[in-house]
């Protein structure tokens, strides 16, 4: 490809609207363009790179045994009334109607078609286990859609669904694409780690997912640093402390007029924030339905982990409590609130840390004003409930035993579930099993973000040029740029025929015949992040050499067309 024929529009510019490195750098190196909130055209560059990323993802599926098919954008309302999720799904499932007010939507993910297309294709045991796969755009409405096609309202996925008669099968599989995952994210050239995950509104039993390692991403995970152990902070395991100690203080009033945080008290009062405790006021139901007010107790320097509290029993729709009720139960305002003397009864959740805390500091439920010397048993009853409650931290033990725990940010590119039988029992799908009987396929869900790759790719591969794009994934390998073309035609002429080998040897080259001055065209090749820099000049001739230089190398180096040839993988 000659860039002189090629739709290569860069900017000098730091567009406005974007707010992270991804965002900013492939607006700027011309790879998408904003047609409305949410939504990108992929210019002539950028697809280069997206078709890269899908190619790898289409040959490790294959190669894994998964079968390719391709499923319709637009999906019938009568599919998801069946599963229950068209109302459950949210406002992120965009609503359509065709022109006989018939209901569609526009899938933002396809287990009820997959399922739909199993039902009426499958029909034996014989014809188990198979995984199909499929390549295709989905659209999720998100309410602020955000950082280019990072958090985009359509994006291009892969989305695979395996069909079992038995949980040991479905187990072989799922392990199948875990590995299969690991080698397309090794393939394409990315720091990742597999994390234990949250099922979420997909529903299902085990869960991972797969993170790209970058400081901008949005979700926290915490890794083991004595074994390969590591999961997203919402379901990592805080493991209990050791045993209560014993009181050595009396309960007393602390007066804090102003000071409604735990930092603000610890400050007051000269003490470590983790002798604080901190109450969250919600409301759930019990176990009759009606509703409970609770009290969830963390230490002053952790946090609530919301989807822990959730899987406990009474608090799967819990809210945070109104001032209102907050008063009605504890006769005081947000900011003073504590467990000590409520004024109504109420359900107190404390993490287990806090359960096994000693003269530990909360609110007294009056303005102004907390209480210090608080110790379990005396002042106060024994926690109704003790579970983890909590966000793990850098430096708590490994739940599995060894090392300790670090925290690391990243962006999730890759999820598998394994779903059970919620889907296929809930639209009637069966396969007749070796005995003759019906039976309930049980299934497995594996996606990965094809779009959402490439600009997780780019935050972890960046510097202040541009792009440095991972080898696999950049749009062409080497860049043989010409300096005065048209000013000696020896130039012209070498370049062409270094572009011409290099691609007769399988070598992905474009060929820079724009005219640029060199500071321009380095600029451009820098910053879409092209591996490889290889400059043909008229003293570089004289000489006997190219100027090559690595994206991310310091310096050029001059070298004979055998070194250079031997350096680009040419034998």
């Amino acid at each position: 490809m000659r860039l002189s024929r090629f739709h290569l529009h860069t900017s000098k510019e730091t567009p406005a609207e974007a707010e992270i490195i991804s965002h900013k750098l492939m607006l700027k190196a011309g790879m998408i363009r904003k047609l409305a909130a949410g939504l990108y055209t992929w210019s002539p560059l950028g697809l280069r790179v997206l078709r890269k990323v899908e190619r790898a993802v289409r040959e490790e599926m294959d190669a894994a045994g998964a079968i390719e098919l391709l499923m319709p954008t637009i999906q019938p309302q009568e599919l998801w009334e069946e599963t229950g999720r068209w109302e459950k799904f949210g406002g992120q499932l965009l609503k359509i109607k065709d022109r006989k007010e018939a209901g569609y939507c526009y899938g933002p993910t396809a287990e009820e078609v997959i399922t739909d297309f199993a039902r009426s294709e499958l029909a034996s045991y014989k014809q188990l286990p198979v995984n199909f796969y499929n390549i295709q755009t989905k659209f999720r409405d998100e309410i602020r859609p955000r950082f280019g096609v990072m958090r985009a309202r359509e994006f291009l996925m892969k989305d695979a669904y395996s069909f079992h008669l038995t949980e040991e099968d479905l187990g072989r599989e799922y392990r199948n694409m875990y590995d299969t995952y690991g080698r397309i994210f090794q393939r394409l050239g990315l720091k990742f780690r597999a994390v234990f995950a949250d099922t979420g509104a997909i529903g299902g039993s085990a869960s991972h997912e797969f993170h790209v390692l970058a400081d901008s991403g949005e979700d926290a995970i915490a890794f083991s640093s004595g074994s390969d152990y590591a999961a997203n902070v919402e379901l990592a395991q805080a493991l209990a402390p050791g045993a209560r100690a014993a009181a050595s203080e009396q309960m007393r009033r602390i007066d804090t007029p102003v000071q409604k945080t735990c930092e603000d008290v610890a400050a007051l009062m000269g003490i470590d924030l983790a002798r604080t405790v901190k109450s969250v006021a919600l409301t759930g139901e019990d176990a009759d339905g009606q509703p409970q007010f609770v009290l969830a107790l963390v230490r002053g320097d952790h946090v609530v982990n919301e989807i822990k509290l959730a899987k406990l029993a009474g608090l799967g729709n819990y809210r945070l409590a109104t001032e209102g009720e907050i008063d009605a139960h504890l006769g005081s305002e947000p900011g003073f609130l504590g467990p000590v003397a409520p004024r109504a009864p109420i359900r107190v959740v404390a993490d287990r840390s806090v359960a096994a805390m000693a003269d530990f500091v909360v609110g007294a439920n009056e303005k102004g004003f907390h209480l210090a010397g608080v110790n379990w048993g005396r002042d106060l009853p024994e926690p109704d409930e003790v579970a983890d409650i909590r966000n793990v931290v850098e430096g708590d033990a490994s739940p599995d035993g060894q090392g300790t725990l670090s925290i690391a940010r990243g962006i999730e590119v890759g999820h598998v579930f394994q779903l059970g039988r919620k889907y296929a029992e809930a639209m009637q799908c069966t396969v007749l099993d070796e005995t003759g009987r019906a039976s309930v396929p049980l299934m497995g869900c594996y996606g990965i973000g094809v779009s959402r790759i490439v600009a997780a790719a780019i935050e972890q591969n960046f510097d202040a040029n541009g792009i440095v794009w991972p080898e696999a994934m950049a749009p062409w390998h080497v860049a043989v740029c010409m300096i005065n073309p048209k000013n000696d035609p020896a130039v012209s002429d070498a370049a062409q025929a270094l572009y011409d080998e290099l691609n007769a040897a399988g070598i992905e080259a474009v060929l820079d015949d724009r005219g640029l001055r060199p500071g321009a065209m380095f600029a451009d090749i820098e910053l879409i992040g092209i591996p490889h820099r290889v400059v043909v000049s008229e003293r570089g001739l004289a000489s006997g050499s190219f100027e090559y230089r690595h994206r991310r190398a310091s310096e050029a180096e001059n070298l004979d067309r055998a070194a250079l040839l031997a350096r680009l993988g040419v034998a």
